[in-house]
């Protein structure tokens, strides 16, 4: 028996045959073509972009009946990005000027393109590169005639072992053929993590060697839970994994049936759990999941991946969705995001060697008051709809707080001599996620509404650990004693003040974090819809007493290891 891991994706256990997805690589001519025959050659050029456009709606249609209006956009853009006239022009030039093949022409072009996003050092634009190069090889593929190879091809149940899967790939799985997949690299944010948790397909990323040492037809167990793949099976694990395989199914049905009990403790203790979307569409698996409201609403993607800023009615319009289809539930809009690993193409981003601690969120947007001016209009013209309430990310002090709230009243007092309808007690908080915002919060709770709190950058900017590199993953330690200390007092800042406080962050979803943070004190769990039900499991289970003699304890102790041991133990003992 060998064992291999990963990085957990999407959660889930299941015993079946590999595999293994490799596309056939395509050997590209070096020699120049013959002149006078440019013409012809740039004509197989537009034959095999035309294909290539052909197959790309085939697969947009795909997505859209299976993953739905969101997964399906990115095709969409892949559309519009292999029909850009620069790549036509640039592809037309290297064979007219350099005699290159159609081939050559186009694997360059779309290179050139990938390597200048690349550059920008920025996680958002190298995710659009892997996007480039994935049009490219099919847009290469088609030039030449030779088809690529599917996932829709695959006959029986099977677990997919591969380098990567891109966008167009995952569009084609086929739920009845695929049980779940591995991937050598990618994270638990990546795309290929994202579509695998839409398709509610468990899936690991980040297994090293997998792809050379597993063979199509060997049968493992793909164990995407607790991160991991176990080979050469004996009967004893097969046993022991068939139990696990039933439990985990009829955990999913007990957790189905706590969809609308409230949050609750033993004790009557009650909190709110809620919702993070991205979309206004993304509101339907919310109430699928039981979400009490959105706790947080990433506006920017309706910034991005766009030829320019949304206009007031524009948003207006996205904001008024999501107030009439949550029904009198809260929704916390942050306003734009943009920055660190977001950028926006219309939007000139000074090239920066933090990004991170650089010109985003806030920041951008107090040099660029129109598009915050824009957004706070569009919001407030959608409050007449629902409770909806503002939140400003990235705050680091009450000088900031103070300039954005006066922007508030500006666009109440411009929205009123208009006749414009607006909720004049709209709620105004701000996220918590640097240190500077937690050191002060007794300062700032006098200033807001109301605190969320962001683990993911608080995490990161209080241990300088950046979340995104994996040579130093083991460092970041959401539940590290100095994070939670900042939680702490956040929370208990708040609470002099008689506001809430929320969380937002990655940390809120965390099954093993759930009584400390209620045991804190916090009063908003927001997270992925589909961790609702298991958060919720947790918080029935329990006392309030019990939580806050368990996150007592825990704050007394030295690292984040002992508190995770200290947690998953009694979540266990729980179960």
């Amino acid at each position: 028996m060998k064992t291999y891991k990963g990085i957990s994706a999407s959660p889930g256990i299941v015993i079946g045959k590999v595999f293994v997805f490799k596309h056939q690589k395509l050997e590209i001519s070096d020699y120049p073509i013959e002149c006078g025959s440019e013409e012809k050659e740039f004509q197989r050029f537009i034959k095999g972009r035309d294909l290539a456009i052909e197959q790309l709606n085939c697969v947009y249609n795909k997505a859209l009946s299976t993953l739905g209006e969101d997964e399906a956009e990115i095709f969409e853009g892949h559309i519009e990005l292999i029909s850009d006239e620069d790549i036509e022009d640039g592809v037309k030039d290297l064979i007219f000027s350099k005699k290159m093949c159609a081939e050559k022409a186009a694997t360059q072009v779309m290179e050139e393109n990938a390597k200048d996003m690349e550059s920008l050092d920025n996680p958002y634009m190298q995710e659009r590169a892997a996007d480039l190069r994935d049009i490219g090889k099919r847009l290469t593929y088609c030039i030449a005639g030779v088809s690529l190879m599917s996932l829709a091809d695959i006959e029986e149940p099977v677990i997919i072992i591969a380098e990567d899967l891109t966008p167009s790939d995952t569009a084609q799985i086929d739920k009845d053929k695929v049980l779940g997949f591995a991937c050598e690299v990618g994270g638990s944010t990546s795309h290929v993590a994202i579509m695998a948790r839409t398709l509610e397909l468990p899936a690991l990323v980040g297994c090293s060697s997998v792809l050379h040492e597993l063979n199509n037809g060997d049968e493992i167990i793909l164990d995407a839970s607790m991160g991991k793949i176990i080979t050469d099976i004996d009967e004893d694990t097969r046993s022991e994994y068939l139990n696990k395989i039933k439990a985990f199914f009829d955990n999913k049905k007990t957790l189905e049936a706590l969809k609308d009990l409230p949050a609750e403790t033993l004790d009557g203790h009650r909190v709110e759990l809620c919702a993070n979307i991205g979309t206004d569409r993304d509101v339907e698996g919310a109430i699928k999941h039981g979400a009490e409201g959105v706790g947080l609403y990433r506006t920017e993607f309706l910034f991005m991946d766009k030829p320019q800023m949304p206009c007031e009615d524009v948003q207006m319009e996205a904001y008024r969705n999501v107030a009439q289809a949550i029904d009198g539930r809260g929704i916390i809009i942050r306003t734009i995001d943009i920055g660190g690993d977001k950028s926006l193409e219309y939007l000139d981003f000074p090239k920066e060697l933090n990004p991170f601690l650089g010109w985003r969120a806030i920041r951008m947007c107090l040099d660029t008051p129109d598009i915050i001016i824009t957004q706070l209009r569009a919001i407030l013209r959608a409050s007449v709809y629902g409770k909806l309430r503002i939140m400003f990310p990235m705050i680091i002090s009450v000088k900031e707080i103070r300039k954005l709230k006066s922007l508030v009243e500006e666009v109440k007092a411009s929205l009123k001599s208009e006749g414009i309808p607006f909720d004049e007690n709209i709620e105004v908080g701000i996220m918590i996620e640097t240190p500077a915002s937690a050191v002060i919060a007794p300062i700032l709770a006098k200033e807001v509404d109301f605190f969320s709190i962001g683990t993911n950058d608080l995490t990161q900017y209080t241990l300088a650990v950046d979340r995104g590199n994996e040579k130093i993953a083991e460092l970041y330690q959401p539940m590290h004693p100095a994070v939670l200390t900042l939680i702490k007092n956040v929370i208990d800042a708040s609470h002099a003040e008689g506001k809430w406080t929320g969380m937002c962050g990655e940390l809120a979803g965390n099954e093993i974090a759930t009584l400390l943070l209620l045991g804190l004190g916090l009063d908003e769990f927001s997270m992925s819809a589909s961790s609702i039900s298991r958060v919720k499991k947790i918080i029935r289970s329990v006392s309030y007493s019990q939580a806050k003699e368990l996150s007592e304890k825990a704050l007394s102790m030295s690292t984040a290891d002992e508190i995770v041991e200290l947690l998953n133990n009694y979540i266990l003992n729980l179960e």
